[in-house]
């Protein structure tokens, strides 16, 4: 029996070492995007995602002066109407780093009129 037991611990200890390698490799692919690139978050964004592949996990970098602006992760809707939902997670640091979920995210400057002049993206993280 005490051989049946060891084996069983032997089991989870190389099921959670496979685990633990699993989330490091995860972290490791995962990269860093600076919104803007050098000219950070600032107005008429909307092509700055283009030709980049954002993957889920990858970390989004967002740059401005926060006294002027900030970011707001929004869903669709707001995305398109310039709206902030009921409980969207504004950040206001002037250098958020936001983690990308699978599938689309939406962030918009929620400042009057900055939205809707341009100071939104859309990203679809695969």
């Amino acid at each position: 029996m005490a051989q049946g037991s060891g084996s069983a611990s032997q089991a989870k200890f190389w099921v959670a070492l496979l685990f633990c390698f699993l989330v490091f490799w995860e972290n490791v692919d995962a990269a860093t995007y600076t919104v803007g690139g050098s000219n950070g978050w600032t107005f008429n964004m909307a092509t700055w995602p283009r030709g980049k592949r954002f993957r889920a996990g990858d970390t989004l970098l967002f740059e401005y002066d926060a006294t002027i602006h900030n970011v707001v992760a929004v869903n669709r809707g707001g995305y398109r109407s310039c709206i902030t939902p009921a409980g969207a997670k504004v950040y206001k640091s002037g250098k958020d780093e936001v983690k990308l979920g699978k599938g689309m995210n939406y962030f918009i400057c929620n400042i009057a009129g900055h939205c809707e002049s341009g100071m939104k993206i859309a990203i679809n993280a695969v």
